[in-house]
């Protein structure tokens, strides 16, 4: 069923409760306070809040950082958020310690039109996670519109995510909100083929669900990293000390067999005796010898995977394909990174998501090469699998 967006209602004057996704990594600043360290999810979050903000609406910004445990933690303050914020929209961002209850309800509707207020992460309150209604009441109380812009926790049935809708007249998508459904929907719903898939990562059992959908729609899926060694194993290869979940084989040989061949596995390996940054990396065939462990895909693997890309239409890719952090083990990633960059330009749709995915990207340097990049790694693979995701299905029909 289609959801309102923000273009269905009109916002002058009205409050409007945007949640965003400001689960961001933070750093020190020479001063020793707490500092935005990458501001990627922030600057997702701004064509939403200047679009309520040139409609003259009351901005009131909600978001989880890090897991605090229900309990306040000043490490893990958005205090700091708010004041980047600022400096992004070139002026004031206001900060409340609270996020629900009298004083917040007092100083939002006290806010200007036109205004931006900031509350405390929605994790220090241990209603958020339990999806508490007194909580996701309190939300509420603060909005005449909920607008939704927080992709990367819209499969988590939170209060901030989910509850709240529940308690508004009106709940709407957000402009990132948009964006996502429209490119994953493309992806899973009417993919332009040969349509190939690109799934790394450490376990089969986190891509179950993904595995099955898109062995089904994809003519390649194309598999990287630790969870590779689970099917290599499975079929009889030899993965030596390789990371792999035992209790996962037969799963793993089912998928294979179902695939009918669509799935594509490593042939050659980056191997070391450890995982290390000092290791001596070397390359070997499809079998790993009993002492050595699998920490990347090798050149072969690379050709393999790169020929099957340059052929594609639409590309999707969640999951490194090696321990792309330390240098040894990265050839393999970058390599990926840098097909699918090729094909995009080439005129294929690419869709890239995933915390490491997105990570292993920006350091390839090829972001900007990409059609579409997910903020969600979870929301992102719960959507492929065809899956509700809560946060989306409890906003107001179109």
């Amino acid at each position: 069923m289609p959801k309102l967006t923000l273009d269905d209602v009109n916002l002058r004057g009205k409050r409007v409760l945007i949640r965003v996704d400001f689960n961001v990594p933070l750093d020190t600043a020479e001063d020793g306070s707490p500092a935005v360290a990458d501001d990627t999810r922030i600057r997702a979050a701004l064509p939403t809040i200047r679009h309520v903000l040139d409609q003259q609406g009351k901005v009131i910004l909600i978001s989880h950082l890090g897991r605090p445990g229900g309990q306040p933690n000043p490490d893990l303050s958005l205090a700091c958020v708010a004041e980047h914020l600022g400096s992004l929209l070139d002026e004031r961002v206001r900060f409340s310690s609270n996020t629900v209850g009298d004083t917040v309800e007092e100083v939002v509707d006290g806010m200007n039109e036109g205004s931006v207020i900031l509350l405390e992460n929605t994790r220090f309150d241990s209603g958020e996670k339990g999806n508490d209604e007194s909580f996701a009441r309190g939300l509420a109380a603060l909005a005449d519109v909920y607008v939704n812009d927080a992709f990367g926790a819209a499969h988590r049935a939170h209060a901030s995510t989910a509850g709240v809708a529940q308690f508004v007249d009106m709940a709407v998508m957000g402009r990132l909100m948009e964006s996502e459904i429209d490119a994953l929907t493309r992806v899973r719903d009417n993919p332009d083929h040969p349509m190939v898939a690109i799934l790394g990562g450490a376990k089969v059992s986190d891509k179950l669900g993904t595995i099955r959908a898109l062995s089904d729609s994809a003519d390649h899926l194309l598999i990287g990293g630790a969870m590779s060694y689970t099917f290599l194993k499975a079929l009889g290869r030899d993965v030596g000390t390789s990371r792999v979940e035992e209790d996962r084989l037969d799963t793993a040989e089912s998928l294979y067999e179902d695939a009918e061949g669509r799935i594509v596995l490593p042939s050659d390996h980056v191997v070391a005796d450890a995982l290390d940054e000092d290791a001596d990396a070397s390359v070997v065939g499809a079998d790993i010898p009993d002492d050595l462990m699998g920490l990347d895909i090798g050149p072969e693997t690379v050709e393999t995977y790169r020929e099957a890309l340059s052929e594609a239409e639409t590309i999707v890719w969640n999951g490194p394909m090696g321990v792309f952090e330390i240098e040894q083990f990265a050839k393999g990633t970058m390599a990926v990174a840098e097909a699918v960059a090729d094909a995009t330009d080439d005129g294929a749709f690419s869709v890239v998501g995933g915390g490491d995915s997105v990570s292993a990207l920006s350091r390839s340097g090829f972001t900007e090469r990409i059609s579409h990049v997910s903020t969600g790694g979870g929301a992102m693979l719960t959507f492929l699998e065809g899956a509700p995701l809560p946060g989306i299905e409890a906003l107001s029909d179109a």
